[in-house]
């Protein structure tokens, strides 16, 4: 009954996903009405959400069992694989999408790198005021994540062998080739050459925080199966969630970029919250893998999904930044480079990060007149 309890959100995700199979056409926006579009929206998100948290906490237990850096690895790439789904499934479902992947990725970077990396420092701050972490770690995940971003979501908008923000052939082969070795030298690393400099500094001299917080931990076997088992329906249920997004977004006449920050939103809530209880716990190397590790994840693995996905479904993908975001994205880069130069952080470099994660929702609504 207790293991029942415990994975209800994947038996109810189950249930969901086949009732909207049986009912196919019978749940579209257009028979429903938009008042029940909007309901079914938000009923299905509250369920995607709930299993992400399952997800999460099946990745925590098994980060407890196999220890670090490959509990958080497995979270990442849980998280990635579903927001990969998410967004290929919003491409493809109704009006051209050009800028919803560049959307969504921009969105995963203001809300980790900013918002949660904000929280998260505020959060073990208050409590701890100075915490520290392994600096070669976090400077080994920022050297990759600045390349990245440069290249992939600031130098398209400034080539010109292809319109607006697209990329020519040449660039989109060399993006996909050149994401995929860094992130591969990068995983070589942080798994097998210097897995020590992802880890919390032995000088803290605490292990223990991380340890359960009531997770009900099984075997590695059983939670890889229920990990997968929580994926399966968010994966499935996504290009439904993704027809009913649309919906919404021009039933409320809302901008555009707020359908990949709904996305990113739905991703990264469950994985935030992990790395907020982390630094609470003064384990500010967890959060801070957590946070920089799914914004190095968001760039080296989804662009290349991404940029494949469009070119098998004939599908424009447009990832060049206007002026206004690369401004943020710049302020957000040097900002970081400032919080993780030094090996102890505090409140106020949180604070900081939280302003400019302000001003990055605040460009979203502030649309033209």
């Amino acid at each position: 009954m207790t293991l029942i309890r415990r994975e209800l959100a994947t038996v109810i995700g189950f249930l969901i996903l086949i009732s909207v199979v049986l009912l196919g056409d019978k749940l579209a926006p257009a028979n429903v009405g938009s008042t029940f579009a909007v309901a079914l929206l938000i009923g299905i998100f509250c369920i995607m959400l709930w299993l992400a948290f399952s997800v999460v906490r099946h990745a925590e237990c098994l980060a407890t069992l196999l220890g670090e850096p490959y509990g958080t690895l497995i979270l990442t790439l849980s998280v990635i694989g579903i927001e990969v789904a998410l967004i290929s499934s919003v491409m493809i479902a109704g009006a051209d999408k050009p800028t919803l992947a560049r959307d969504t990725m921009f969105s995963v970077l203001m809300i980790v790198l900013n918002g949660l990396v904000g929280l998260s420092l505020i959060t073990g701050g208050l409590r701890h005021r100075f915490q520290t972490y392994n600096l070669q770690g976090a400077n080994a995940y920022l050297a990759v994540i600045i390349t990245l971003s440069v290249l992939c979501l600031i130098l398209p908008s400034f080539t010109h062998s292809a319109p607006g923000g697209q990329l020519s052939s040449l660039q989109a082969v060399f993006l996909v080739g050149m994401s995929i070795i860094l992130y591969g030298v990068f995983l070589g690393i942080q798994t097998v050459t210097h897995s020590d400099i992802f880890m919390q500094p032995k000088s803290d001299g605490e292990e223990t925080p991380h340890a359960h917080h009531d997770l009900g931990i099984k075997s590695v076997p059983f939670h890889s199966v229920a990990l997968i088992a929580a994926i399966l329906p968010i994966v499935l249920l996504s290009k439904t969630l993704a027809i009913y997004i649309d919906h919404g977004l021009e039933t409320l006449n809302a901008p555009l970029a707020l359908g990949g920050f709904l996305i990113a939103a739905l991703v990264l809530t469950p994985e935030g919250l992990s790395s907020i209880q982390a630094a609470r716990d003064n384990q500010l190397q967890r959060a801070v893998n957590i946070c920089l590790g799914s914004a190095l994840a968001t760039i080296g693995l989804t662009i290349p999904a991404i940029l494949t996905i469009g070119w098998l479904m004939n599908e424009t993908v447009e990832l060049g930044l206007d002026s206004v975001d690369i401004v943020i994205l710049s302020v957000t880069l040097v900002v970081s480079l400032v919080t993780f130069m030094s090996s102890q952080t505090n409140a106020l470099l949180g604070t900081v990060h939280l302003a400019i994660f302000a001003a990055y929702v605040v460009k979203i609504f502030d649309v033209p007149a």
